[in-house]
């Protein structure tokens, strides 16, 4: 008897197509929502050393029986090791599943989870009649920012997420161009600071501000606190004038919104910058000529739930930052989520 995690093709007659696509698309559901269930039940947290199901389940207040069942799948899909009846953490799991770890995503799996599972939920909707689905699901106009700044514990748990999903992009962005021409470099909506540090790393003689709303603010001072050279600021980039530099920085700004907030916000950008001021912009690219890369066309579906926006090709990038008054425009895929373009005013 064939075991299912081999290939399903083998068994198939000549001539028929392998259902193994299709039959992976089916589960992938399941894989992610066994590390979101794993992750939202502590269990990465609690497993600091070795220990039975048993053990775990007396630490996070679950039944025995059941987690053993979670943690089996856990261990199937890579994210823990089981040695006899006792499980243990995995490097992977280490660094990305835990609170402790360098470079958590605990905050982005949370968001998606409790947020995205429950619009993606709402796709067709979203296909057939446009617009994200934020009222349709939780009942508030939303969309995004309004529905994760409602209270404290929520924006925090927001801001922890993005952070986390930044920084694995941020330290290839800020150097897939050179940017040591400029000297002060102002990310608009940087939240907690990963990119404008991540560039005053790279860069030594740039000095970096992070804008962001002023409830943002208290969360961005804690991440840059004793960081040299990068400063935190209030203010909105769509109401406020914005601060002075010879770089400004958007990451995963531009595909929350249609092309008309976008213009605005790039015109105000190019009429505060210097000649020869640049923009580096942090978002993932579409193929030009073809419907990939996956992740970025996945991306561009879940803006469709999420937001007024979507993913875009570096060409629809240069039309519009071209339309703005912006005249030289480079990009560059960074081999990270994120990828980077850099536009010149002329």
């Amino acid at each position: 008897m064939t075991h299912r995690d081999e290939p399903w093709g083998q068994e198939m007659n000549t001539g028929v197509p392998s259902p193994d696509l299709v039959l992976d698309l089916i589960e992938a559901f399941r894989r992610s929502k066994t590390m979101f269930a794993a992750v939202k039940l502590g269990v990465f947290d609690a497993l600091n050393d070795e220990a039975t199901a048993d053990e775990l389940a007396s630490r996070l207040g679950t039944r025995a029986d059941t987690l053993r069942r979670l943690l089996d799948a856990c261990a199937v899909l890579g994210l823990l090791e089981r040695d006899a009846d006792r499980y243990r953490l995995t490097a992977v799991s280490q660094v990305y599943l835990t609170k402790k770890g360098p470079l958590s995503l605990i905050g982005y799996i949370d968001y998606s989870n409790e947020a995205l599972w429950s619009l993606w939920g709402r796709l067709e909707d979203a296909v057939r009649e446009g617009g994200h689905r934020w009222e349709q699901v939780f009942g508030g106009k939303g969309p995004l920012f309004s529905h994760y700044f409602r209270t404290e514990e929520t924006k925090r748990a927001f801001l922890l997420g993005m952070h986390g999903y930044g920084t694995l992009s941020s330290p290839r962005v800020v150097d897939a161009f050179d940017l040591g021409r400029f000297r002060k470099l102002v990310d608009l909506g940087g939240a907690t600071g990963h990119l404008a540090m991540a560039a005053c790393a790279r860069w030594p003689e740039l000095m970096a501000v992070v804008l962001d709303l002023p409830e943002v603010v208290p969360i961005a001072r804690e991440f840059v606190q004793g960081v040299e050279r990068v400063e935190v600021a209030a203010g909105d980039f769509f109401r406020d004038p914005l601060p002075e530099a010879d770089l400004f920085a958007l990451g995963r700004i531009l595909h929350d919104w249609d092309e008309a907030r976008i213009d605005t916000l790039l015109r105000t950008i190019v009429e505060r910058l210097p000649r020869g001021g640049g923009l580096l912009i942090a978002e993932t690219l579409l193929d030009e000529d073809g419907p990939g890369p996956r992740w970025s066309r996945m991306q561009d579906l879940n803006m469709m739930c999420v937001t007024e926006g979507r993913e875009r090709t570096l060409g629809e990038y240069t039309q519009l930052l071209k339309k703005a008054g912006f005249q030289s425009v480079e990009g560059r895929n960074t081999g990270a989520p994120l990828d980077a373009i850099l536009a010149l005013r002329a």
